[in-house]
């Protein structure tokens, strides 16, 4: 599956956060300026932050596995961190 986001939080913040979401369930496989790769049991997942159009960053999350899949929740919990980066008053909410 890949998914795509766009927000303020800056692309290293990002990077930051996949390390810290992803890398508590998954051992890190590739590492590049604004790219992380991590793998395990649940299959594996890159992630990329680059910037966007001025203040704003992309970011892919592309995983190996199926929609619903173990490790697809996880890629769009993720995801949902960004977001409360980008607006703390955000509530997290979600079977994922």
């Amino acid at each position: 599956m890949k998914y795509y986001s766009r927000t303020h939080v800056s692309p290293d913040a990002v990077i930051a956060r996949a390390a810290a979401v992803l890398g508590a369930r998954l051992t890190p496989a590739d590492e590049a300026p604004r790219r992380r790769a991590f793998a395990g049991s649940l299959g594996s997942v890159t992630v990329t932050a680059v910037p966007e159009g001025g203040h704003y960053t992309l970011v892919t999350v592309v995983t190996d596995q199926p929609g619903e899949s173990e490790l697809d929740k996880l890629a769009k919990h993720f995801l949902g961190t960004v977001h409360v980066l980008a607006e703390p008053e955000h509530v997290l909410r979600g079977d994922y």
